[in-house]
């Protein structure tokens, strides 16, 4: 039986783009929460952490609205630079990013927070300005919660499905992942095929979550 393979490699390209994306964006706001004195951070660290209890049709629905063509944003972006977020692959990374934000955000956080206090100050003390620290004392020590972060952001993005049905929708080849086509197989009452996504899914998951714990007791012990 021929399986069609696209909503596997789609969901395998989207969780890879968002979890680069999110470890660019993850480290400087870690950074900022777990460092930071401003009363904002009592509110951006909340907010950080709102897909975890929300929803995710709700996130997908605002995300949907923010950037439809009818309201500002998504009719500026679409007018000047001719970039259409809803139901695009571009939407569903923007989904993905904000629905794993916590994943990559939380684990370097809480390294952060643990990080000697001694060894930032004898930075400074020999002169080394904060950048220099964050890249060359503080990230080479915190490698496990980097690589928790990558690890867990992409097995969480590979088997969304609220977040990228309600912004992307269900189109073949641009926006229909391996979980939506499994939604689709099990409608359609093509349960052999169905099976084959979801094994697929699973063992990817199973893998990745294999390699998670055995580097965490080898080398990282952070929990």
């Amino acid at each position: 039986m021929h399986y069609d393979l696209q909503p596997l490699l789609l969901s395998l390209k989207l969780a890879l783009v968002t979890s680069l994306i999110l470890l660019v964006i993850g480290i400087p706001l870690a950074y900022w929460i777990a460092f930071s004195k401003s009363r904002l951070r009592y509110v951006v660290e909340p907010l950080v952490s709102l897909p975890l209890v929300l929803p995710p049709t709700v996130l997908g629905f605002y995300i949907l609205l923010v950037f439809s063509p009818k309201y500002f944003l998504g009719h500026f972006l679409e007018s000047a630079f001719g970039m259409r977020v809803a139901f695009s692959f571009l939407g569903l990374i923007i989904g993905s990013v904000f629905f794993s934000l916590p994943f990559m955000v939380n684990p370097i956080k809480a390294a952060l927070e643990n990080f000697p206090v001694s060894l930032i100050e004898a930075s400074y003390v020999l002169g080394k300005s904060r950048r220099e620290t964050l890249i060359k004392i503080i990230l080479p020590n915190i490698k496990s919660a980097l690589w928790v972060g990558l690890i867990m952001t992409f097995a969480h993005t590979l088997g969304e499905f609220g977040v990228v049905l309600m912004v992307g929708g269900n189109i073949p080849g641009e926006t229909r992942t391996a979980s939506i086509a499994i939604f689709n197989e099990v409608e359609g009452l093509n349960y052999d095929t169905a099976i084959f996504y979801s094994l697929v899914l699973m063992m990817v998951s199973f893998c990745i979550l294999t390699v998670f714990y055995s580097l965490n007791r080898k080398q990282f012990k952070i929990f």
